[in-house]
């Protein structure tokens, strides 16, 4: 990627480099929505991130930039960008860097204001603390899902002024059925009636507005929060450890959908409810004010109903847990089906599948009904404190009215007041469940946000911009997560770079396993993997992987076109690039026979190929990077004869200055290499030039099964 024209890239690949922590194009856009395959002012500044720099983007004169802050990548016209490295306000010049030509030149102030956007990127190394101290600044920090929701708290302070004053003029509907009962009425004064109604329409005009903004402001919050943490979680989600990720993709993928619940706790009647129940004391003491001793019967409510929801929580919150775990279990299953569907049916696998489908749904069925009726409950029954709270104020204000120590206005402002103070204690009761819900969802995305990266934050990786190939493996032991038996024991051997080898073996042995481990997808146990004679777990992994070609067993297509899938890992890859390596795969032979040749349809996994084709179009996807080395794992099982024979021709060629590990029961593709390492059951019990292990193992020293 080196190569590809984007300026913005460029500047940040040259600011890395006079930082002295120099990192590749490769390693700094990595998982980036790129648009154009070219990073964006806004995407600049999250590149920035992982080479320890702080960006930020300001609109800025070219003569107002202070030299302090040098060098400042300036936004030029037509997409383009330059390092603005000195400014020379006397002499009327500046030595600029434009990193896509090479090399700083000078040029005149005035040259390259007509070409200047009025938009730098001021651009600083981020200070480093130690890791102990980090730790507790992160802490400071915030929580990935509370700190994020900090970004809003502006919109939400906007919210809470709008709320005071939207429950303020709540107030003015009961005050004015007081005013009408105990004045208007009783001295027949319509002119103050319809004074008090006009106020009246002019607040409800003013109320109705406000709870507009309000909904329309919380609306952008949540958007904002939504927006922010779904793009946080997938790119965690993308930066995984392969080791750590989850063995049930179904159940994985319905834990990451259970953000929905999150993002409904942030929506608009949520928090509405949840601003407004302050104000509920707001209300009471108007109620004191006008009705006097009727305030205590809201105030016993509310606690009456708050007790009930504590006696209920328990219950719910493991009904809702239960729930939230056979729903997994249910998309799991629906997920593997899905998948496997050719399996399903050609070994009538539908019965069992069937049978866990309906256990896992009367499973939900049964504690989904136990969580509604439960949330049900608590709704019901605040409902009817509601009810019972009027009559009582009701029954209580007759006693008082009788006695002369209230009127009639003040009795029925009490009862409209004392339902503004219900109700929000009601709606909040109604979220309980959902509160569960999303608190549940929040803590398995907690342990999701908590799993290893490939790429930790703090980490430090050796800059190693090219990698000859030279491989060498020592005393590298293995075990799969979960698994206590090793698939690989102190397995020792060297490949030279350039060289060609094959790893031949049992099923099982250990050889799909050394490619793993080699691509960086494990980290052994014991031992070291050294590439170029650097610990592979010093080598960044982007850096590691761009320089190997890697085609796997199992193909993996993607639901597009032909093109898409050839130039996946690169789609700044041009038409003749992506040409060449489909004639490097054997591709072309099938491309050209279709009407609409690249922009052919492989289906789901490929599905729209046949197995030869898939490896074919694997090949070519590999080679589409130029690498380094090529690490085929059986690349041909699934080819014909004579697709082979063209696939091995041009592998040969290809990989005549590269270095070849391959895979392989065939004997054929031996003709490829010209070293044999044989491993079996996890060691390596031969290693020489290919005639002579092939020697021993026709003489049977050599015990092993093609």
């Amino acid at each position: 990627m080196d190569d590809i024209q984007d300026p913005l890239l460029s500047c940040l690949v040259e600011l890395t480099r006079q930082n002295h922590n120099p990192l590749s194009a490769d390693v700094l856009s990595a998982g980036l929505p790129l648009e154009n395959n070219r990073l964006t002012p806004k995407l600049f500044v999250r590149a920035a991130q992982r080479a320890g720099l702080r960006a930020r983007v300001m609109p800025r004169a070219l003569r107002e930039i202070s030299p302090l802050v040098l060098p400042v990548v300036l936004l030029l016209d037509d997409d383009q960008a330059c390092i603005l490295q000195e400014l020379d306000l006397e002499d009327d010049s500046a030595l600029i860097i434009q990193p896509e030509s090479g090399g700083k030149h000078r040029v005149r102030l005035d040259d390259l204001e007509t070409h200047y956007s009025g938009y730098a990127i001021f651009v600083r190394l981020e200070y480093r603390f130690s890791e102990r101290v980090s730790k507790v600044l992160d802490d400071r920090q915030g929580h990935w899902f509370w700190g994020t929701l900090k970004r809003s708290v502006r919109i939400y302070r906007d919210v809470l002024l709008a709320s005071l004053l939207i429950n303020l003029f709540v107030l003015a509907s009961p005050l004015f059925v007081m005013n009408v009962y105990d004045r208007v009425v009783p001295n027949s004064a319509i002119e103050t009636l319809w004074v008090l109604a006009v106020g009246l329409f002019v607040v409800y005009l003013f109320d109705f507005g406000l709870k507009m903004l309000r909904a329309y402001f919380i609306e952008v919050a949540g958007k904002k929060t939504d927006v922010l943490l779904s793009a946080m979680l997938f790119e965690k989600v993308m930066s995984l450890k392969y080791s750590a990720m989850p063995r049930s993709v179904g159940s994985f993928a319905s834990n990451l959908r259970e953000f929905e619940s999150i993002r409904a706790m942030l929506s608009s009647t949520v928090n509405t409810v949840l601003i407004d129940i302050p104000f509920a004391v707001i209300f009471l003491a108007v109620i004191l004010l006008i009705g006097g001793p009727l305030v205590v019967v809201p105030v016993v409510a509310i606690p009456v109903i708050y007790l009930f929801s504590l006696i209920v929580r328990p219950r719910l919150r493991e009904s809702v847990e239960k729930t939230f775990e056979s729903a997994s279990q249910k998309n799991a299953t629906l997920v593997e089906s899905l998948t496997a569907m050719e399996t399903v049916k050609t070994q009538r696998a539908a019965s069992p599948l069937q049978l866990r489908w309906e256990q896992a749904g009367g499973y939900i069925a049964r504690w989904g009904l136990r969580s509604r009726m439960l949330s049900s409950s608590v709704v019901n029954f605040a409902g009817l404190v509601q009810q019972l709270t009027s009559t009582a104020i009701v029954i209580f204000g007759v006693y008082l009215i009788s006695e002369r120590e209230l009127t009639l206005g003040a009795l029925i402002a009490s009862v409209i007041l004392s339902g503004r103070v219900i109700a929000p204690m009601g709606q909040l009761a109604g979220l309980v469940a959902n509160f569960h819900q999303a608190s549940t969802a929040l803590k398995t995305l907690n342990q999701i946000m908590d799993l290893p990266e490939e790429r930790e934050g703090e980490r430090h990786f050796v800059h190693r911009p090219e990698l000859k190939g030279d491989i060498e493996f020592n005393q590298v032991s293995f075990s799969y997560p979960g698994e206590q038996q090793k698939a690989l024991d102190g397995v020792s051997f060297r490949i030279r770079a350039g060289e060609k080898v094959a790893l031949i073996g049992r099923i099982g042995s250990g050889k799909s396993t050394v490619e793993k481990l080699l691509m960086g997808l494990y980290s052994a146990s014991d031992g070291a993997i050294r590439v170029d004679g650097i610990d592979i777990n010093q080598i960044d992994p982007v850096d590691l992987r761009r320089h190997f070609g890697y085609v796997p067993q199992d193909i993996m297509l993607f639901a597009g076109t032909l093109r898409e899938n050839i130039t996946l890992g690169a789609p700044y890859a041009s038409d003749e690039q992506m040409v060449k390596v489909a004639r490097l795969a054997g591709a072309d032979h099938f491309v050209n026979r279709h009407p609409l040749g690249f922009d052919m349809q492989v289906g789901e996994r490929g599905a729209a190929l046949s197995g030869g084709q898939r490896q074919a179009v694997a090949v070519a996807r590999a080679l589409i990077h130029d690498p380094s080395v090529l690490i085929l794992d059986e690349p041909s099982n699934a080819m014909d004869n004579s697709s082979e024979e063209t696939l091995k021709q041009q592998l040969a060629e290809y990989a005549r200055e590269r270095t070849l590990v391959l895979v392989t029961h065939k004997m054929s593709l031996l003709s490829l290499v010209d070293r044999l390492i044989v491993i079996d059951g996890g060691k390596v019990v031969a290693d020489g030039p290919k005639q002579t292990v092939l020697e021993a193992l026709k003489q049977g020293r050599l015990q092993i099964r093609k």
